[in-house]
């Protein structure tokens, strides 16, 4: 494998002719990943809530790399009818995306429903995702190295979903729902990549995570005690967000990372540090809750993947 003690954006290899969808590219992991993957010649669709933020992004990344390959389009992974028309629009235009990096996160809000009247984390976190992917699955896999990249998040290990209760109508905790969602992602990533691999699929399903990171994640939260927590206290042990990018940037290019990886810091606690493979909670790798999780999205969101027949 590719050498990851310090690896940086600098050792990306040339990504000339590749199509990179980044959700949540306006700020943050995904802006830190978009200019990483523009400045190596990758063209970079930023799948964003606010196309005006967006426009703001790309045009920030254009002014100090002239003649970087960005489109913006709008994308709201809370709202299942938005995830379906920023996919068809892509294939009405032609367009063949080589690697989605499911980026694009909320993070402890009080507790909302959204326009399908499911929790807003989960929704915009896993669901928005999940279908994300399945109505661009084909695509992807006729492209060049196809990958998928789910970013999750240690707090993963503390999750679990709740079946009984998937919108927190009885007993809600904004980092438990929160928790929850990065769970579902984890979950997700592994399945997928079982799946993927179960019918010979191109297609490979990686895994990341940016250990602690100051983002506006933490920042615009809501909820007081995660904005005093995250956005203030522990601020200063926080690494930048074109840092925090690594172990996404590492799964979406490093060239003979495997599908089922889950990528993260190599530092303390990985907290921090450059990226390596790191271990997925066993709980997130149990079968059969692999299985319900994904029949359970596939009955929420009306996405069924179309994996191809096994030879």
């Amino acid at each position: 494998m590719t050498k990851q003690q310090d690896w940086t954006a600098d050792q990306i290899p040339d990504q000339t002719g590749r199509v990179f969808v980044v959700t949540g590219a306006n700020s943050g992991l995904g802006l830190a990943t978009t200019r990483a993957v523009a400045r190596k010649g990758g063209q970079v669709i930023l799948a964003v809530r606010d196309e005006a933020k967006g426009r703001r992004a790309a045009a920030e990344i254009t002014a100090a790399q002239p003649g970087a390959l960005l489109e913006v389009r709008r994308l709201d992974l809370a709202d299942l009818d938005s995830v379906r028309s920023f996919a068809d629009q892509l294939r009405a235009d032609g367009t063949r995306p080589d690697v989605l990096v499911n980026n694009a996160g909320v993070m402890a809000p009080p507790r909302t429903l959204n326009g399908q009247g499911h929790e807003i984390q989960f929704a915009a976190n896993h669901l928005g995702h999940f279908a994300l992917t399945g109505l661009l699955l084909d695509l992807l896999a006729e492209g060049k190295d196809p990958r998928v990249v789910t970013v999750s998040s240690t707090n993963h290990r503390q999750g679990k979903v709740f079946f009984d209760d998937l919108s927190g109508e009885r007993k809600y905790s904004p980092m438990g729902y929160y928790n929850q969602s990065k769970f579902a992602n984890a979950v997700f990533g592994w399945e997928l990549h079982q799946r993927l691999t179960a019918v010979g699929s191109p297609v490979r399903s990686l895994l990341a995570h940016p250990g602690y990171t100051a983002t506006n994640l933490q920042t615009s939260s809501p909820v007081g005690m995660v904005k005093v927590l995250f956005g203030r206290i522990l601020t200063p042990l926080a690494q930048a967000p074109d840092q925090g990018a690594l172990p996404q940037l590492f799964a979406a290019t490093a060239p003979d990372v495997e599908s089922g990886q889950f990528i993260g810091p190599g530092g303390m606690a990985e907290l921090r540090g450059a990226p390596k493979v790191v271990q997925l909670a066993p709980s997130a790798a149990d079968a059969e809750t692999g299985k319900r999780l994904w029949e359970l999205s596939e009955r929420l969101t009306a996405v069924r993947f179309a994996f191809p027949a096994v030879a």
